[in-house]
């Protein structure tokens, strides 16, 4: 399984953009697919996750009400839509896929089997 992910850039607080994240490779529409982050000098953290099916999604507190994880797997994309960006969810976001939840997720980072290489957001004040 290959993941390409886009869309980070430079934004002002409060503005918003979208990443995406394209998969490749055999049986991916049935892998969870989810978001991490990684700040300068911390670790890399869960940010959120959508189940195969598309029904179970799950975020991180501090992105709740502001972040929307969607995914079309007829492309095998996956896609986080970000709001009301602040300078604190600045950091390399990665996407990540998994085949063994069934239909949900996992929130620990060492569970998902493949990694994209990032794309830097920055949230300037």
């Amino acid at each position: 399984v290959q993941l390409q992910a886009c869309g980070g850039g430079l934004v002002q607080a409060g503005g918003s953009l979208r990443l995406s994240c394209a998969a490749s490779g055999r049986a991916v529409s049935t892998y969870a697919m989810g978001w991490f982050r990684q700040a300068p000098g911390k670790e890399r953290e869960f940010v959120s996750a959508v189940s195969w099916s598309g029904i179970n999604r799950d975020y991180t507190d501090s992105v709740k009400g502001r972040f929307t994880i969607s995914r079309d797997n007829a492309n095998n994309t996956i896609y986080l839509q970000m709001n009301s960006l602040k300078p604190e969810d600045t950091a390399v976001y990665y996407c990540a896929a998994g085949g063994r939840f069934g239909d949900s997720y996992s929130r620990v980072r060492s569970r998902w089997n493949y990694w994209g290489q990032g794309t830097q957001v920055t949230v300037s004040s």
